[in-house]
């Protein structure tokens, strides 16, 4: 179980890394868009998270509903949004940006929530 608890942190952090990153290699360009990285780390972050979750409950270890609760919805709304804006060629510069602060505050929730 522990095994499978590290695999699927793992691939959780990758798709942190690559929707961040996604976002981040951006920071330049005119005309923003969803790109790939951003597309696979959204979804990787969604199963993952969903996977955590579940490798939790059936841990029976002490969780924080409510943390996983805010957590998971900010995921599926980043998610949606990255899936519904793929199919642009450029996204609003705002809608870039709210992709970015979401991934972070997600983050700092992970870390930060006690």
């Amino acid at each position: 179980m522990q095994f499978a608890y590290q695999i699927t942190v793992f691939l959780h952090l990758l798709g942190f890394a690559a929707l961040l990153g996604g976002v981040l290699v951006q920071l330049r360009v005119r005309d923003p868009e969803v790109n790939r990285a951003m597309l696979v780390g959204a979804l990787l972050e969604l199963v993952t998270g969903a996977g955590l979750w579940v490798l939790a409950v059936l841990d029976s270890a002490p969780v924080s509903v409510p943390q996983l609760v805010v957590k998971s919805i900010i995921t599926v709304f980043v998610a949606i949004v990255v899936v519904l804006n793929r199919k642009y060629a450029s996204i609003p510069r705002g809608l870039w940006a709210l992709i970015g602060a979401l991934t972070l505050v997600n983050t700092g929730i992970a870390v930060f929530w006690q």
